[in-house]
């Protein structure tokens, strides 16, 4: 047998990167010279958000998206590279690397199609195919491997391998054997792992109850007895499947269709009909289908609908969390934070314009206490003393009986206050937090939790950046999905609303700061220690007195930081210190001082882009200037609105079929969106009633936070399921 030549000299491999830059932009349809360019900025140190507002210069105004996907390609492309010179390393060492193979392994542009190359070298555990070379039955596999002609009859072949010292006994446990180490190197066969898994895909995944475990199981019931082609399966129902796998209730495999399939490997492997093996190789065909390429493959495409459903989860989850935090802000009023509850009683707490905390109660206006009278009396006395214009009540338990008390007491004492539902969603997390303890020592967690209710009105995205965004109800299955990728993207997104809605420097807590571009949590406690001691800032170039806070974090951050009413007009913008002289400029041209330009758009407008085109800034950093300069400091958010749930719905019960009610969506998944309506309970707007025409995807119709009005379609008050719908015309699902 030939053998094909053996590489003498460890290749040099290396990591191409105009090659990446070429395919990356062919992928995301732009010029190399934009990757290539994002690529040197963020190898430079720089961040995402820095370079998609104040590079677009050197990207062609590449956005966020288009950044990250760099990043992430960037990261991918490294370690792929990495695991190929590992692994070249690794089978040259063994003294088996080949031409042919080095080159397949160069040109390798997946993980997968590389471990699979990777497989028959890689250090295994004791197998049969092992166990079998062992008693050096190694040479007779590579004789049924060749399937050419024999040279000696059968018999005396297989007699040169009977050894009783070795345990193989006749001539049957040979063949059996040299069988087993053929069918493990069928199934390390990478072309033909690669083809098993593109069969799995037009095969089904078949799931049943576990014998005992149906009534445990009701929540699965759908998938006692199911199948489902695998190239149809949404990821949510996967994901519903797995969560049942990990529970102990389901069961799932892999249906192929097995005689085709078989079949066609058969025509895969077999290659000479007259062989005098033939008979044996066929029965290691169905061995190797059966033991180890049908398992193998099994394992792959689950992994792959794993990972496809959780980049599908965290991408509805980073998309939720999105809308949530930068859900509208009732901004700088007194507000009272209410968080109610039965048996303990109600937490009240106000806090000022600024977020301050003033002062707490506990009042009882719900069962079993009830006392009314005094509940009215202390929070009429805190709206007395106080002032407030809102009163926040959070949405968990016993929240429909307060808002009732509290609506109650507005009408009977005509008080110019509103109230509002909050979701407490994570505020449980927050109070019991590290951040918590350390903003208010003294005080009770239950306290705390009314606090950041109230905090959560005034602005959503303060507050909520104090606690791990995974811990914020917006996603479905999030505890099931790859956490480090979760946590990876949710930051990503956090730190994306928090820069693009801008941080006051003076006010801002350490866990806002943290999430501002080339900050991070260190030197966000360095800012406000330096601060607190030293007062508030009144430019943002005093950020440079901050202990280790050098050119590169001030370059990064700078533009993201607010500073009202300080000495430089242009620190409470978007514009960036670097384009202050260019500001200055414009300025002079228009014979005017700087603080006489800003928020004039009149006079603005008379300005012509090409007049300030230079070096230093290009035509995309003028636009933006002159856009930021007309509405400084524009918060992209939207306008503060008030959900109005329905004074005679306050329970399941209550609820009847074809009531129309106001409600506001809580979570958008790829099956629905989930809207509070006021019963303590979210019901569900299917995704096939969102609208009269066909929907593809629930957020292209609504997004966390908005207010819609639904029809109620059905009441299942045993498992609590509320079916809505937003149709014109509604029938019963």
């Amino acid at each position: 047998m030939n053998l094909p030549p053996i590489v003498t000299e460890l290749p040099d491999f290396s990591f191409v990167l105009s090659d990446f830059c070429q395919k990356l932009a062919r992928d995301l349809g732009i010029k190399t010279s934009q990757i290539e360019n994002a690529v040197r900025l963020l190898n430079e140190g720089n961040t995402i958000p820095f370079i998609a507002r104040y590079r677009k210069e050197a990207t062609q105004g590449m956005d966020e998206t288009q950044l990250r996907a760099t990043e992430d390609g960037l990261a991918r492309e490294t370690e792929l590279c990495d695991r190929k010179r590992t692994i070249l390393r690794s089978i040259f060492e063994q003294g088996l690397l080949t031409i042919e193979l080095s080159k397949a392994i160069a040109q390798c542009t997946d993980r997968k199609t590389l471990e699979d190359l990777y497989l028959p070298f890689r250090p295994k555990k004791r197998t049969r195919a092992t166990i079998a070379r062992e008693k050096g039955l190694q040479p007779l596999a590579e004789l049924l491997l060749s399937q050419q002609k024999l040279s000696q009859p059968v018999t005396a072949i297989l007699q040169k391998y009977i050894s009783a010292e070795k345990e193989v006994p006749d001539a049957e446990a040979a063949l059996k054997g040299a069988c087993d180490i053929v069918a493990e190197v069928w199934s390390e066969d990478p072309g033909a792992r690669q083809w098993m898994l593109e069969q799995a895909e037009h095969s089904e995944l078949r799931c049943s109850v576990r014998r005992g475990k149906a009534e445990e199981g009701a929540k699965f019931e759908n998938y006692f007895d199911s199948s489902e082609r695998i190239s149809k399966l949404p990821s949510h129902r996967f994901l519903a499947i797995r969560r049942g796998i990990e529970e102990g209730i389901l069961k799932a495999d892999l249906a192929m269709d097995e005689g085709s399939v078989v079949n066609r490997l058969k025509a895969r492997f077999l290659k000479n009909p007259s062989f005098e093996f033939r008979r044996q190789l066929e029965a290691t065909v169905e061995d190797c289908y059966e033991r180890l390429l049908h398992p193998a493959t099994e394992s792959a495409m689950m992994q792959k609908l794993r990972e496809k459903a959780d980049a599908d989860a965290i991408e509805v989850f980073a998309r939720n969390l999105r809308e949530l935090l930068l859900a509208a802000p009732a901004g700088p009023r007194v507000t009272i934070g209410m968080d109610p509850g039965f048996r303990t009683g109600c937490k009240v707490a106000v806090v000022d314009e600024t977020g301050k905390f003033l002062k707490s109660a506990t009042i009882f206006p719900t069962p079993p206490r009830s006392d009314v009278a005094e509940a009215s009396r202390v929070l009429l006395e805190l709206i007395h003393d106080y002032h407030p214009t809102l009163i926040a009540i959070g949405n968990g338990t016993a929240s429909r009986e307060t808002d009732q008390f509290v609506t109650s007491l507005i009408r009977e004492h005509k008080l110019s206050v509103t109230r509002v539902m909050v979701s407490e969603a994570g505020a449980s997390v927050y109070s019991a937090s590290e951040v918590a303890v350390a903003e208010y020592p003294d005080l009770d967690v239950t306290v705390r939790g009314a606090i950041s209710i109230a905090h959560r009105l005034q602005d959503p995205l303060s507050e909520l950046v104090k606690i791990d965004a995974r811990s914020i109800g917006v996603g479905q299955y999030q505890h099931d999905v790859d956490q480090s990728l979760l946590k990876k993207t949710l930051d990503r997104e956090v730190e994306s609303c928090v820069n693009s809605v801008g941080v006051d420097l003076n006010t801002a807590s350490p866990s806002l700061l943290a999430y501002v571009a080339g900050i991070g949590e260190t030197l966000a406690r360095r800012i406000v220690e330096f601060r607190d001691g030293n007062g508030r800032f009144e430019t943002r170039e005093q950020l440079l007195k901050v202990p280790r806070l050098g050119q590169k974090a001030f370059q990064q951050a700078a533009g993201f930081l607010r500073i009202r009413s300080g000495r430089q007009p242009l620190d409470n913008s978007a514009v960036h210190p670097e384009q202050y002289k260019l500001v200055g400029q414009m300025a002079k041209r228009l014979n005017v001082a700087v603080d006489q330009l800003i928020g004039n758009e009149s006079l603005i407008r008379t300005l012509n882009v090409a007049d300030f085109v230079q070096e230093a800034a290009g035509e995309f950093t003028v636009r933006d200037v002159l856009s930021e300069l007309a509405r400084p400091g524009r918060d992209p958010r939207s306008e503060f609105r008030v959900v109005s749930f329905s004074d005679a719905v306050h329970e399941i019960a209550d609820l009847r079929t074809g009531m129309k009610l106001q409600g506001v969506v809580t979570n958008v998944t790829r099956f629905g969106a989930f809207v509070d309506i006021g019963v303590h309970q979210d019901g569900l707007i299917h995704i096939s009633q969102l609208a009269d025409r066909f929907v593809q995807d629930p957020a292209d119709e609504v997004s966390v936070g908005d207010i819609v009005t639904v029809t109620v379609v059905e009441v299942d008050a045993a498992r609590k399921r509320i079916s809505l719908s937003r149709r014109t015309q509604v029938e019963k699902s």
